[in-house]
């Protein structure tokens, strides 16, 4: 714990709730404060008991519960300052579970099983592994012929990618699959195989999942069962196997990735409904490719025609659409009101543009704004958009379903759905204040900083959501400390609150270089509590440090 003193509106907390400075602080009297300063209107004497037993047991080493035990006011900043007694979020699942999956945004990897870049990584089940873990709910495998063409292997097509065997990644998705979440795991599989080896990987699916599969009563969803509903379910999205073409170069020019072939309208191609094909050339489904199509639960396909059509809402199915983000963007300038009214029925899918080789991604918050569920980012990497992304999720307890706002699942009294190009009045106005933060001492060298001398630590603050809403502010630089005390506050009005992300970027300033990163964090505005918070911050791959953190206070209007 810093040996900074308290901030004074931590002071005149404890001072109006215990008494006095000199008072000490009863569990009645920390719930008082808990329900009408920190805005907790479920907080119990009980929860209030628990906190002060855990801080006295930490500090002083109280384990007895015979004794009527208080906090002082150092006790109370100590459980303030506690990134797990006293979290900005809630951990917990607390959205309604119970509507179609399209109703809700789901953690959405791309390449899944790539350990680094797009072009001559390793392909791994280790990446599935770690994304699982991490919350991910919808995994991406893309299957082609080994070498003698008798198996099948996951890998990159077309690239210098080094492959790994699909069962291997069925295996460790099953093992992993609801370690983070019991919510159901969606695999979208990129299917390049020929009928034969179709019916082996519908053989394998049903092997290693067993009872965990689903499998849908009809050919075609008319709604997409509840995440309630699917629970410790896995679920298979792919395009419906039609008539492949039986050929030695499986590999070459008449196979096409869902994420590589987009007609000019930037819609996927591959995933047509209905194409002309000359039956001479083609085989007609076997056995086991009726068996591999019945595994299908979410189908992903579209008309013939270009973007507006791809679009169209069928009344009797429902089904998946994939669109590389340059098609997102050209589909959301051109029908953005389409866009929406498609995705309260249907899913919807955007994949990184085939440039990004490196893995890094998009900002997602436009494909959120028009309701896409599965924003599939490379988790391989770090950056900027990526922590947006884990923000997000850090929603609804981390489960990797956040419910959609209502405003984009919901059509008016005259059949129109939410326009986002409209221009919308503040809804909510967030106010910040940053204390201090603490903790770097412990978690870095003497001289990760700066050689000679302590960091001299800003730390930056934002907005990323709806265009309107989006800003970053910046504080003063607190030179040459190793724990900077700041007690500055900002103001955001916010149009789209519900889609809002608190960006908080903490760095130490470098007069002849780079200034040095220090920190990161990332919040969903709908689920940040009110009152005073310790905000952990995490490294730029979005591993968790053991002891940096700041003290701030979350204030709505």
């Amino acid at each position: 714990m810093s040996k900074e003193e308290p901030p004074p509106d931590v002071k005149e907390a404890f001072v109006k709730y215990a008494g006095g400075v000199a008072a000490n602080m009863t569990a009645e009297q920390l719930r008082s404060f808990l329900v009408e300063f920190q805005g907790d209107q479920t907080a119990s004497l009980a929860d209030a008991q628990r906190i002060v037993e855990h801080v006295l047991q930490r500090r002083h080493h109280v384990i007895t519960k015979l004794t009527k035990h208080s906090l002082t006011l150092d006790d109370f900043y100590y459980y303030l300052f506690s990134m797990d007694l006293n979290p900005p979020i809630s951990d917990q699942v607390h959205q309604d579970m119970r509507a179609p999956l399209s109703h809700y945004y789901i953690y959405t990897s791309h390449n899944t099983y790539l350990t680094g870049n797009q072009l001559s990584s390793n392909s791994s089940d280790v990446p599935i592994i770690n994304a699982l873990k991490s919350g991910v709910r919808v995994v991406e495998l893309d299957l082609w012929p080994n070498s003698e063409e008798d198996e099948i292997d996951v890998l990159h097509g077309r690239t210098l990618t080094t492959p790994v065997e699909f069962v291997r990644c069925l295996k460790s998705i099953k093992e992993n699959a609801f370690i983070a979440s019991p919510y159901p795991v969606i695999i979208t599989l990129e299917d390049h195989l020929t009928p034969d080896l179709q019916a082996k990987a519908a053989e394998y699916i049903k092997e290693t999942f067993g009872d965990m599969l689903f499998f849908p009563e009809a050919e075609y969803l008319q709604e997409f069962p509840s995440p309630e509903e699917l629970k410790y379910r896995i679920v298979i999205s792919t395009k419906p196997p039609k008539e492949y073409l039986r050929s030695k170069n499986v590999k070459g020019e008449n196979s096409f990735s869902d994420d590589e072939t987009d007609d000019e309208d930037g819609v996927d191609t591959s995933e047509s409904e209905s194409s002309e094909s000359d039956d001479s050339d083609y085989e007609s489904y076997t056995t086991g490719v009726s068996e591999y199509k019945r595994l299908i639960a979410i189908h992903a396909g579209k008309p013939n025609g270009g973007l507006k059509e791809a679009l169209k809402v069928g009344a009797d199915k429902v089904r998946r659409l994939s669109l590389s983000e340059k098609a997102l963007k050209k589909a959301t300038k051109a029908h953005g009101m389409d866009v929406i009214r498609f995705t309260q029925k249907n899913m919807l899918r955007i994949y990184p543009k085939g440039t990004r080789v490196n893995s890094s991604n998009y900002k997602p918050q436009n494909a959120w704004l028009h309701g896409a569920q599965m924003v599939a980012f490379n988790m391989q990497g770090h950056g900027k958009s990526l922590s947006l992304m884990r923000g997000m999720f850090r929603s609804n307890g981390g489960c990797g379903y956040v419910k959609k706002p209502d405003f984009l699942i919901t059509v008016d009294s005259h059949g129109k759905v939410f326009d986002p190009n409209a221009n919308l009045p503040v809804k909510r106005t967030l106010k910040v204040k940053l204390y201090m933060g603490v903790g770097w001492n412990l978690d870095f060298e003497n001289t990760h900083f700066h050689l000679y001398s302590p960091p001299d630590f800003y730390t930056r603050i934002g907005i990323a959501g709806a265009p309107a809403d989006e800003v970053i502010k910046k504080t003063e630089i607190k030179e040459e400390t190793w724990s900077p005390v700041w007690n500055e506050e900002f103001t955001f009005p916010l149009t789209i609150p519900e889609l809002a992300l608190l960006r908080i970027d903490v760095y130490s300033y470098n007069i002849s270089d780079k200034d040095v990163f220090g920190g990161q964090n990332c919040l969903p505005v709908s689920e940040v509590k009110p009152g005073i918070h310790a905000v952990p911050l995490f490294d730029r791959k979005g591993s968790k440090y053991s002891s940096v953190k700041l003290l701030m206070r979350f204030e709505f209007s």
